[in-house]
């Protein structure tokens, strides 16, 4: 470019020229977006891996919290269930015991011996079923009955033989 082509331009107004382009050029070459470095993206990856181990580990305490609880309720229904288990085996126990010494009882008994008497108990409630030589006997029977330790109830359905 020669200047003596352009003879009304003077040598600022070039350099003013010059000057806005370059300006110009620099603020467009601002606005463009840079490409993340090898560095950048290694540090992005690095807190995303980092933000996912802190979910996932909150995640799994939250599970095991929920799993404990699961754990402990279902040992205080099997405790509880066992206390069941227990209190009906020592019932069962205890009413065979009574019915044992119940009928051990009327066995030395020298009028009740003699009789086939059915002893039968539930929950401490004794009932007697059979025979009795007389009205005295089917009392004592009874009375035999109530002093055994556990006997709640008795039921005296003995029949006084004829």
């Amino acid at each position: 470019m020669n200047i003596r082509q352009f003879p009304h331009s003077n040598p600022q107004r070039i350099w003013t020229l010059l000057g806005a382009s370059a300006l110009a050029f620099g603020l467009a070459a601002c606005s463009k977006q840079e490409e993340p470095t090898v560095g950048q993206k290694l540090d992005s990856a690095v807190q995303k891996t980092e933000q996912a181990a802190a979910e996932a580990q909150t995640k799994a305490e939250s599970a095991l919290k929920n799993a404990e609880t699961k754990v402990e309720e279902g040992a205080a229904t099997v405790q509880s269930g066992a206390q069941e288990m227990g209190s009906a085996a020592m019932g069962a126990v205890d009413d065979a015991t009574i019915t044992v010494q119940v009928s051990a009882g009327l066995a030395k008994d020298p009028d009740l011996s003699a009789f086939k008497i059915d002893v039968d108990t539930r929950a401490g409630a004794v009932t007697l079923t059979g025979p009795a030589p007389n009205a005295s006997a089917r009392e004592r029977a009874e009375t035999i009955t109530k002093g055994v330790k556990g006997v709640l109830s008795v039921t005296n359905n003995l029949k006084v033989a004829s």
